[in-house]
């Protein structure tokens, strides 16, 4: 009787390697024709993509601690570009997975949360001391709680819409400024254009102020001829001056919000 239980709890070397090896593994389930499906693995492409992005908002921080402000601002808008093409190339492969949605989401969170905050701190935000650094987790507890809410308000909201300002765009305005400036002499108007972008992009991101999205527009349809010179057009005034377009452009688009939201009040109250 001994010898009979010892004999059934010995464990199969082979056995115990592929236990090992399933616990290790990302194993998702998926409803297929009214059946759960258990698929093992990730899809390499989109989350590539991600990785490339989370790369970029990495050596964003790596930059700016070396002092190299106008390099770490670049990796936050090719960390937006990567960010942008990850999720439609896993739309167009059909290559979802709720692996991709969470990656994608703490990579989101370094490349335009905690990189935008540590670039502008690193930059001329740590001379304000305490105040430098409150301001700084301002933006950066704002992006959590902006992805964070964005993440369990998927399909629920009206996908013309944005509720907050975007962190990839929040994380722009950052960006632009100090690619902007990076070369202008620490001075009082600056550090306070600082505290005002940083902070008040920070306050966007989880406040309740609708932004347009632009999910809705067709960019499969035809198009007149003269669309695609509106196209070279913009190519050329962003090649012109790259950090002042790209950064006047995004500020635009984050006090459109609220100036949208203004003129609704002053509509309903009318």
């Amino acid at each position: 009787m001994t010898e009979q239980n010892t004999s059934t709890n010995k464990t199969d070397p082979h056995l115990a390697a592929e236990v090992e090896i399933e616990a290790g593994e990302v194993i998702e389930e998926e409803v297929v024709e009214g059946a759960k499906v258990r698929r093992k693995g990730i899809f390499l492409l989109p989350n590539a993509l991600t990785t490339a992005s989370l790369f970029s908002g990495f050596y964003a921080i790596v930059s700016a601690s070396n002092g190299v402000f106008d390099n770490a601002a670049i990796a936050i808008f090719v960390s937006m570009i990567l960010d942008g093409l990850d999720g439609r190339v896993a739309r167009m492969t059909n290559t979802q997975s709720k692996f991709g949605e969470e990656y994608d989401s703490l990579a989101d969170m370094v490349a335009f949360g905690v990189a935008p905050g540590l670039v502008a701190f690193f930059w001329l935000l740590n001379g304000m001391g305490k105040l430098g650094w409150a301001v700084t987790f301002i933006y950066v507890a704002g992006a959590a709680l902006r992805l964070a809410r964005f993440n369990t308000q998927i399909g629920s909201v009206d996908k013309k819409y944005f509720v907050g300002l975007a962190s990839p765009a929040a994380a722009a305005c950052v960006a632009g400024l100090v690619w902007s400036f990076h070369t202008f002499e620490p001075a009082a108007w600056l550090t306070a254009l600082t505290m005002v972008v940083v902070g008040g992009t920070g306050v966007l991101m989880v406040s309740n102020i609708l932004y347009r999205s632009f999910k809705d527009l067709d960019l499969r349809g035809r198009v007149p001829f003269a669309a695609i010179l509106l196209v070279v057009l913009i190519f050329v005034v962003i090649a012109l001056d790259p950090a002042t377009v790209l950064f006047s452009a995004f500020l635009i688009y984050a006090a459109s919000g609220p100036v949208r939201a203004l003129f609704r009040r002053k509509a309903k109250r009318a």
